[in-house]
């Protein structure tokens, strides 16, 4: 269990509050598609399904760490067991994808997150991406 400081969770809780999904969502999942290549294989078992819509879904249930983080890993159980024995996406995308998110906000937000906010909201991202991963392991 990660313990979080006062000041963190203030931090994640500030980073989050400035976030607009419709926009920060598409834009990080696009970046990870066009990034990493690979991992459009991923997409094909959903049908029609744009970087945009899942994007969006990807970080609304983001929001479910920023309002459990004291149980990320439980929050995230049954969502670590889909993507690893139904959808079998390979656990590293995650990472893949809480490093561009970090890219996109940071893109968004300028001088603004700080090299101490980021720090943070880097430490959160890498508790959500070992829950996802949890259940691979």
């Amino acid at each position: 269990m990660v313990e979080w400081s006062d000041s963190e969770r203030s931090t994640i809780a500030s980073v989050w509050g400035k976030i607009n999904v419709d926009e920060i969502g598409p834009q990080a999942l696009a970046r990870v598609l066009i990034v990493y290549p690979w991992t459009q294989r991923y997409f094909g078992a959903f049908g029609n399904l744009s970087s945009a819509t899942h994007g969006r879904t990807v970080l609304n249930a983001l929001d479910k760490a920023v309002k459990n983080l004291d149980n990320i890993k439980g929050t995230y159980s049954e969502l670590s067991q889909l993507h690893c024995d139904k959808l079998n996406v390979d656990p590293d995308n995650f990472r893949l994808l809480a490093d561009c998110l970090t890219i996109v906000v940071a893109s968004a937000f300028g001088s603004a997150l700080s090299p101490a906010v980021q720090a943070t909201w880097q430490k959160f991202l890498s508790v959500v991406v070992a829950a996802l991963s949890s259940r691979y392991f």
